[in-house]
């Protein structure tokens, strides 16, 4: 039977919630209500959650919402892209250089040839700018990198990006409301993030590009994914000692793929006795079809030692720009 009418206990209510809980019933809409319904026992009980991005969420702006849900405490940690992490601070601080291109499906090549010309990099239907955007980073994390390599330092993809911000040196380039810049939140909060696969990134060319001009002698300087996995492992260990670690996910590929599995190694490849993950969602348009496995169903993973019989589960297939805002807003009790 649907919840959607259904309350949660001591659950605020504002119109956002009303109107979900009224319309929501049926299929992906009433998954969405299910799901978040979990999430908000999932803390009330005293759990903690990691929320996961793929895609372009970042560029989707989905800071309007993760951010505040940063500050109320309602993620534990966040497992991103390197896509993600550096497209909340070319956000920041190049917003208003944007352009958005809503007719993007009926561009043609020459039209995308134009917007190479004019160096605007398109995601879907938005033009990132590469100077004010990509160029105006680099030039800070050149310095942070550089620095770091001078003095034998060694920092994650991540906590460059704290270190600058924390520093204010881009403060005169903002171009929204700092409130709504998720990863400018998550460093406020010292909020831990793992970032698989920084290297596929714009960040982590440039970061290739200056080791080979010689500018940064140790191609070490910025730690590496399996050092992420390493962190990972002992912050899951601390965390499930204490508290049951949901999993809520946005998308598919290495954002999600790649944490998930912390659980699996330390209990197979470590020998060492592991909480099961306490609670999934994930949010995806991609459907189940032979070798997705971003399309894989929950109930795959109890196979793979990742969710447990009655570890509760949801997919809501659609669109995580349209469900992801409206949950966390459902969560945060608008």
């Amino acid at each position: 039977m649907s919840t959607a009418n259904a309350k949660p206990t001591g659950a605020a209510r504002g119109p956002i919630s009303t109107f979900l809980r009224h319309h929501y019933r049926h299929f992906n809409a009433a998954a969405l209500i299910d799901a978040t319904d979990a999430y908000t026992k999932h803390l009330a009980d005293g759990g903690a959650m990691m929320i996961t991005l793929a895609g372009a969420m970042s560029t989707a702006e989905l800071g309007l919402s993760l951010a505040e849900m940063i500050r109320q405490d309602k993620v534990q940690i966040i497992t991103c892209t390197g896509a993600n992490l550096e497209e909340d601070v070319f956000n920041l601080i190049a917003h208003d250089f944007y352009e958005r291109v809503p007719h993007y499906r009926d561009l043609t090549p020459e039209d995308e040839q134009a917007l190479l010309e004019r160096h605007m990099n398109r995601v879907t239907d938005t033009c990132i700018p590469e100077g004010e955007a990509m160029r105006r980073l680099e030039g800070a994390l050149v310095d942070e990198w550089t620095r770091a390599d001078r003095a034998g330092e060694r920092y994650f993809p991540h906590e460059f990006l704290y270190r600058i911000l924390r520093s204010g040196k881009l403060e005169r380039y903002y171009q929204i409301d700092p409130n709504d810049s998720w990863l400018l939140a998550a460093a406020q909060k010292n909020l831990p993030i793992v970032v698989p696969g920084w290297e596929d990134s714009t960040s982590g060319n440039m970061y290739a590009a200056h080791n080979l001009l010689g500018e940064i002698k140790n191609v070490h300087t910025v730690r590496t994914g399996i050092e992420y996995m390493m962190f990972l492992a002992e912050w899951y260990t601390a965390m499930a000692e204490e508290r049951s670690v949901g999993f809520y996910q946005i998308g598919g590929g290495i954002a999600g793929d790649f944490p998930i599995c912390v659980v699996p190694m330390l209990e197979q490849d470590m020998q060492r006795s592991t909480p099961l993950w306490g609670y999934f969602c994930q949010i995806s348009d991609s459907t189940t079809s032979y070798g997705s496995y971003s399309g894989a169903v929950p109930n795959e993973k109890i196979t793979w030692g990742k969710l447990g019989i009655d570890t509760p589960k949801f997919i809501i297939e659609s669109d995580a720009t349209i469900v992801a805002p409206l949950m966390f807003a459902m969560i945060l009790g608008q």
